[in-house]
């Protein structure tokens, strides 16, 4: 047993759990960012302009600026996306980008331990014993927190351990392929353009992707129709595309929460944070921001109750996110079990996505992670044709 108690142990150093560990660092306290290393989640890498702002993000760190989205439907009809005025996606490199979290956890206080989590163990002391491995088959080792923070990502140990019902959270498989991206655009790839894919035959449930990443590109897709095969999508898509004799560099799959747990906390000293806590959008998969948004809530529950002794500070990390994201998610996850049931209504959902009001209130929820509220009439104008696309009511979709 290592004697040193911790204000703060995190198990997980992607983006929720160093966004987490740099935050409780920089307040003063004492923590330990536990990761595991060697492993990359499957993950398109985009992320909005907010991100960089609210995290003080360096613009070195993007690959790529995405400066238009392409919606293909069943058909093959393209419906391009531009971002206009309002600015750029950026993308990253997952392997770049969470290691560079993580250093700044390393360089704000945190100390940073390559290892596997174990589970959580109980004494007749006060605070949880935090028990790991730094090697497989090595010994077992053990630290004490005050607090313990789960960022261990989807099917999560310490959620599956600590909170009832963590193993029943709705998720998709996500498998995606890093390719060397062909030498200049084409038709079918651009490097200043992310395509998604609403087609039943590369996703009989959800949908397929190739987001540029400057010299490299990620093509995935996710489903969770258990039968059906991502790595035959992938080749599918790869074929359709002309980009099968691209080089591979390296093959990534993980699965993904679609749905934010009903509880974050233990009611004690144990919360959850980013993927293990189920802050994954519905219908767009978007993670990355949501996950940084969700860490810091955390950090901020957890220093909360750091500094009383009081469980119920940790209720707050959870109560703030769907305060701020609730009814986002809500919307997203309408959207997916509408439009994403058959390829009938996903030739419709593209449709609509050729509409201006949608497209602008698109990106602007997107950048600003929030509804817009400032054109009413046009969100009723998108209600209006929403719904005659749903009923089959639109000319266009008859």
């Amino acid at each position: 047993m290592n004697e040193t108690i911790y204000d703060a142990v995190v198990i997980g150093g992607g983006p929720s759990g160093s966004t987490a560990a740099t935050d409780l660092a920089l307040a003063g306290h004492s923590v330990l960012l536990i990761e595991r290393g060697g492993r990359i989640k499957p993950c398109g890498g985009a992320i909005p302009p907010r991100l960089l702002a609210d995290f003080d993000i360096p613009q070195s760190l993007l690959v790529a600026k995405a400066r238009s989205a392409r919606m293909i439907a069943p058909s093959g009809r393209a419906v391009d996306m531009p971002v206009g005025e309002i600015g750029y996606v950026g993308m990253v490199d997952r392997d770049e980008y969470d290691e560079w979290l993580r250093e700044r956890a390393r360089h704000s206080g945190a100390e940073r331990l390559t290892a596997t989590f174990e589970k959580i163990e109980r004494d007749d002391e006060a605070h949880p014993i935090v028990t790991f491995r730094r090697s497989r088959g090595g010994p077992i080792e053990r630290v004490r927190a005050r607090v313990v923070i789960g960022a261990d990502g989807a099917r999560s140990a310490v959620a599956k351990q600590c909170l009832p019902g963590a193993e029943r959270v709705p998720c998709v498989f996500a498998y995606h392929e890093i390719i060397k991206a062909p030498p200049k655009n084409t038709e079918q790839f651009d490097a200043s353009r992310c395509d998604v894919f609403y087609q039943g035959r590369l996703s009989p449930d959800f949908y397929a992707w190739v987001f540029p990443h400057g010299e490299t590109a990620s093509i995935g897709v996710g489903s969770a129709n258990k039968g059906f095969s991502l790595r035959g999508a992938i080749a599918t898509m790869r074929d359709d595309l002309g980009l099968e004799r691209c080089e591979t560099l390296r093959r990534e799959g993980a699965p993904i929460p679609l749905k934010p747990l009903k509880r974050w906390d233990n009611g004690a000293d144990v919360i959850v944070a980013g993927d293990a806590a189920g802050v994954v959008a519905p219908a767009s998969g978007e993670g990355i921001y949501y996950a940084m948004a969700g860490g810091r809530m955390v950090g901020e529950a957890a220093a909360a109750f750091l500094r009383t002794g009081e469980a119920k500070h940790l209720r707050s990390a959870r109560k703030a996110f769907m305060k701020e994201h609730g009814r986002v998610f809500w919307v997203l996850g309408m959207m997916q079990y509408f439009w994403y049931s058959s390829d009938k209504r996903r030739e419709r959902f593209v449709t609509m996505c050729d509409d201006k009001d949608v497209q602008e209130l698109t990106w602007q929820a997107y950048m600003h992670k929030k509804l817009v509220r400032a054109k009413p009439m046009a969100h009723v104008k998108i209600f209006l044709k929403d719904t005659a696309h749903l009923l089959g009511l639109s000319p266009a979709t008859r």
